[in-house]
């Protein structure tokens, strides 16, 4: 009897460490897949400034790539947990990625424009599946908060060396022209080619220590989404409508002449790395209050705090105080860490496993809507000079989220979850 127990310690033991190692590698690949990706978009601004092209132009493209990356997850993860393919939706996506250095051998508007949409999509056709597969590992595992804050810490890793590629460029060639930025997206070949022999690595992880049995059911289950659900992505719309992105804060910079190229990548490096650290905190935060609220849900009082840092952003960013700029950065880097965290960890909390695809694809569809309508206005409010109006717009965006928080609480203590 003792020995049938210590082989099952032994055995739960050893799916731990399977379960850390395979969150490990899910992180890895993030941050590859963001050195690929971020270090372009802490580029692509500046870029195109250099190819005479306009904010409103900028701000529109950069509004329906989020859009399609975010929305067309909806219907990738319906397709996903209909299917339980959940791998090929993630090597299609990651596969994808491979049109990101391509842009180093284009000046063309429509081609780039093209380009820009193609990474996009691959990131919406990945994600959801790639989250189901994460929460799944960690749900009984190691704590949703605390993966999801480990992978979005070695996410940002990337996404901090991804635009330093650009500034190491820049530095080496005393320029930063268009054959300089051209070189830089070339180079991003490189990680790609990593970032593909580890998601192989990953699914013969997964697959060799039997980690989510649940992945294998393909029968697909029609039990409606909960309100909570609901009102918990009302919540994340505002809070996401009135988040100011760096399409607009690089263009700023650089219109304004307020730093130099190899500075403006620089400091998105910056915002990308307190975006780590954000992560890590936020995350451990999240499975605290779990556990001290003994409920399911506990974590969401995390969320009481993102409309508030918002609310700073627009005052900061777009200023021309530079200490106000790396002020509103660092902001930035919070939000976007609070973001990565702790909203996709309250999904696995308000989901069931089976359901939990389409719930991702529902809530980025959301988001993407949000970014969408919020990068588009304030393109167009900076290019018609109304930078006043862009703090307004978030004030009201911000109000409304806060409004949807205490819905929400009000729901959960109703329905006792």
């Amino acid at each position: 009897m003792r020995k049938g127990a210590l082989h099952m310690e032994s055995k739960k033991g050893q799916r731990l460490t399977a379960a850390v190692r395979v969150i490990i590698i899910f992180g890895v690949i993030s941050l590859l897949g963001d050195m690929v990706y971020e270090g372009a978009r802490g580029a692509n601004s500046q870029y195109f400034n250099l190819l005479s092209i306009s904010a409103a132009q900028v701000g529109l493209v950069f509004g329906i790539g989020e859009f399609l990356g975010y929305f067309l997850r909806l219907l990738a993860g319906i397709l996903s947990d209909r299917s339980g393919k959940h791998w090929i939706f993630i090597f299609v996506g990651y596969g994808m990625l491979l049109v990101v250095p391509f842009m180093g051998f284009t000046m063309n508007w429509n081609i780039l424009v093209i380009l820009i949409l193609m990474e996009r999509i691959g990131k919406s056709l990945r994600n959801p599946a790639k989250d189901t597969i994460l929460s799944g590992v960690a749900e009984n595992q190691v704590g949703i908060g605390f993966a999801f804050g480990l992978q979005e810490a070695l996410d940002q890793i990337g996404a901090f060396a991804g635009p330093l590629i650009f500034t190491l460029v820049f530095f080496i060639t005393s320029q930063n022209g268009i054959p300089e930025y051209q070189l830089s997206y070339k180079l991003l070949f490189i990680p790609f080619a990593l970032l593909m022999l580890f998601v192989v690595y990953a699914y013969r992880s997964i697959e060799q220590n039997n980690l989510i049995t649940d992945i294998k059911k393909k029968e697909f289950r029609s039990e409606r989404l909960q309100p909570i659900f609901w009102f918990y992505t009302a919540f994340t719309f505002f809070c996401t409508l009135g988040f100011v992105n760096f399409s607009i804060i690089g263009y700023h910079l650089k219109a304004n002449h307020l730093m130099s190229d190899g500075n403006i990548t620089l400091l998105y490096s910056v915002a990308m790395a307190v975006d780590a650290v954000a992560a890590l905190l936020v995350g451990k935060a999240y499975d605290r209050m779990k556990k001290k609220t003994e409920m399911k849900t506990g974590g969401l009082a995390v969320l009481m705090a993102i409309p508030f840092i918002t609310l700073l952003l627009p005052f900061m960013a777009i200023s021309n105080s530079i200490i106000l700029i790396v002020i509103g950065m660092v902001i930035f880097g919070v939000v976007m860490g609070t973001h990565e965290t702790i909203m996709r960890s309250a999904i696995a909390d308000i989901t069931p496993f089976h359901k939990r695809g389409t719930s991702y694809g529902v809530f980025n569809a959301n988001y993407g809507l949000a970014l969408l309508i919020g990068s588009a206005l304030m393109g167009w409010l900076y290019s018609v000079n109304q930078p006043g109006l862009i703090i307004a717009f978030t004030c009201v965006a911000e109000a409304v989220a806060v409004l949807l928080y205490f819905k929400m609480v009000h729901t959960i203590k109703v329905s006792g979850q």
